[in-house]
Formats: structure tokens, sequence, C-alpha cells
């Protein structure tokens, strides 16, 4: 069962990371945050939604990123049916060119 508790700490981790305004502080966040895996395991998953916008097979996806299918089903259920972000995400790195 989930505190209530919980949900204001889960709203004071997003409003975090809204406040951090350099790539700097946000990188300095996630080193203290979360485990070099945990990092590699989330830029693996934004190739992954990188690679699906652009149409690319499963099995490209799996070759250059390592990601298995699970995870690559993970994605592209959440690009479809998630919450938007990947979206978001996707289109800020289409118009920055990264």
């Amino acid at each position: 069962m989930e505190k209530a508790s919980d949900n204001t700490f889960e709203e004071k981790l997003y409003k975090s990371f809204a406040q951090l305004d350099t790539v700097e502080s946000v990188h300095a966040f996630l080193q203290d945050l979360c485990t070099p895996k945990e990092i590699q395991d989330m830029a693996q998953r934004l190739k992954v939604a990188q690679m699906l916008d652009q149409n690319s097979s499963y099995t490209q996806i799996q070759e250059q990123t390592g990601a298995s299918a699970t995870t690559i089903a993970r994605v592209s259920r959440a690009i479809q049916y998630g919450s938007k972000g990947y979206q978001k995400v996707l289109a800020f790195l289409k118009k920055e060119s990264i």
C-alpha cells in the first residue's frame, strides 16, 4: 500500500528536476540519485525511443543498443499509450539535432 507521503516525495522529485537549469546540474543530480547502471538504462531507453521514432526495426534496435525485445516493446508502448513524455523529448532532440 502506498503511503500518502510517497506521493509528496514523488512530486518533490519532479519539481527538483524542473528547477534544474543546466545540463551540468542535471548530470550532478542524476549522478547522486542513480547508480551508473540506472543512468545507462535510461539513456538506452531514450536511444530506443529515438530509433523507434525513426522507424528502425526491433532487430536493428537490438543490434545497435543491446536492448532486449522486452525493453523495446515497453518503450514502444510508452510512446504509443503513455503520458507523451517521450514525444516531448524526441521533439526536442530533433529540434536540437542531438
